[in-house]
């Protein structure tokens, strides 16, 4: 199961990332080495929005299920996001 733990990983990456970026423009700039990099960042940020969404939905739910209200939540934001999570959120 997830934990609060596992978001800040998702963080984590980024950073990392956003590091290797930053190295890459102080050393010369090679442009096919920075496409790649904001290509893995742009899919990361992508695969953490999906995360976020999925645990906004899955609490929302919930929270419908203990309340007896129906969920409300949006999935207009994530709906044109095609990544599948890589920080897959289980719930059992």
């Amino acid at each position: 199961m997830a934990s609060i733990k596992d978001v800040g990983q998702v963080a984590d990456d980024l950073e990392a990332l956003i590091g290797e970026l930053r190295q890459e423009l102080k050393s010369g700039a090679d442009f096919g080495r920075l496409v790649a990099i904001a290509d893995e960042i742009s899919e990361h940020a992508d695969n953490a929005a999906q995360t976020f969404s999925n645990v906004n939905d899955a609490l929302a739910a919930r929270l419908g299920e203990i309340t007896g209200k129906k969920s409300s939540s949006s999935s207009s934001s994530s709906g044109s996001r095609q990544a599948t999570a890589s920080y897959g959120v289980t719930h059992g």
